[in-house]
């Protein structure tokens, strides 16, 4: 099996926390498409053969653009795969029915929408270019275009947000009932407006009581909906967890297309230049733009720690060893021994994970869990 990403690297307007690459809506949008499928017929034979069971349209935001730009990509990488799942991204602002029913007709059978609030003044706030009534809109457009499966983004923690805020998101959201959640804490990255207006004293982080009590929140209502909490920021209806992001965190190969995508074959990384200028250019000379770095084995087994840890399903003890070696689980189980006795992992049978509130703090976990 293997996946593949597309970046479409375009927006309208760009969110105070983002910091993904991406330019204006109107640079250069002719032609990347185009350029996008030149680029597959130069590297899928990095597949090696592979059946692609996942497609991923994400940006930057790909509903700007033109639908039939949009539904032509779809169908060129859906004709050459045989997909379980194909999603699209999407803002609410762009969804009307023409470019939902586009989209399925086209073969996307699953949309992710970021909503990220339905408070009109944390959505202004956050430079988001919709109204929480434009998200129920656009959520009821897609699901009378006949999407089954929708995925809806939320942030917590934003800045002035209260509990009672928080709460009320949330039973917006499960009044939608969509089949996946996924539900992030705001995180304030270097480089983007909202860092910038945390340093200049403008906006300030929830602190960590704070933090913690929305978190608990954000996991007890949604498991008390029956949303399954299958990864740190996902969770999901039963038999709807998000195949190509659990691919991601299974270790399975995905090729990424476009600028500033990442390629990921079981050994090599390879990332496309966030940089639109230079990716054109290359695919125009008939060139690939990307540049590789093979992992070394600490770098590989870093990594299987490090997403399998951030799911429910944990890492299994043989796999590990059958991957890695006896002497990274005799490692692996000598380290994780004070955690379990923290009561921060759990043992099932050969099977190790993190507990829920340990997903807290994560990061230290696993961090103190590598090579």
């Amino acid at each position: 099996m293997a996946g593949i990403y597309v970046h479409i690297p375009f927006c309208q307007s760009k969110c105070i926390y983002c910091d993904f690459y991406s330019v204006a809506a109107r640079k250069h949008r002719a032609g990347y498409v185009d350029a996008v499928l030149r680029e597959f017929a130069l590297r899928r034979a990095e597949l090696g053969g592979q059946t692609v069971n996942t497609i991923y349209i994400g940006g930057g935001t790909p509903s700007v653009l033109p639908v039939e730009e949009l539904a032509g990509l779809l169908r060129a990488l859906i004709a050459d795969s045989r997909p379980e799942e194909v999603t699209v991204e999407v803002n609410p602002d762009d969804v009307t029915p023409a470019h939902a029913a586009a989209l399925r007709r086209a073969g996307a059978d699953r949309v992710s929408m970021g909503v990220q609030s339905f408070d009109d003044a944390m959505l202004r706030l956050l430079r988001r270019r919709h109204s929480a009534e434009e998200a129920k809109r656009a959520y009821h457009c897609l699901r009378d275009a006949g999407f089954a499966r929708l995925s809806l983004d939320l942030i917590f923690a934003l800045p002035g947000q209260t509990l009672s805020g928080l709460r009320a998101d949330l039973e917006q959201l499960l009044t939608l009932r969509p089949e996946h959640v996924s539900c992030y804490g705001l995180m304030w990255e270097e480089g983007t407006l909202l860092h910038r207006m945390l340093q200049e004293g403008t906006l300030h982080e929830a602190d960590d009581e704070l933090y913690i009590a929305m978190y608990s929140l954000v996991c007890d209502a949604l498991a008390a909906a029956g949303y399954e909490h299958y990864e740190v920021s996902n969770f999901a209806l039963p038999g709807h967890r998000a195949l190509h992001n659990s691919n991601y965190w299974n270790g399975t190969p995905y090729l990424g297309l476009g600028a500033g995508a990442h390629s990921y074959d079981g050994i090599t990384r390879r990332r496309n230049p966030a940089d639109l200028e230079r990716y054109m250019a290359a695919i125009s000379a008939g060139a690939t733009a990307f540049e590789a770095e093979s992992e070394s084995d600490d770098e590989r087994y870093d990594g299987y720690v490090m997403t399998r840890l951030r799911t429910a399903d944990g890492i299994d003890l043989e796999h590990l060893a059958a991957r890695f070696g006896t002497a990274r689980r005799v490692e692996f189980e000598r380290k994780a021994a004070a955690f379990i006795a923290a009561g921060t992992i759990t043992c099932h049978g050969v099977r190790r994970r993190i507990t829920e509130q340990g997903w807290l703090t994560s990061d230290a976990i696993i961090t103190d869990l590598m090579a």
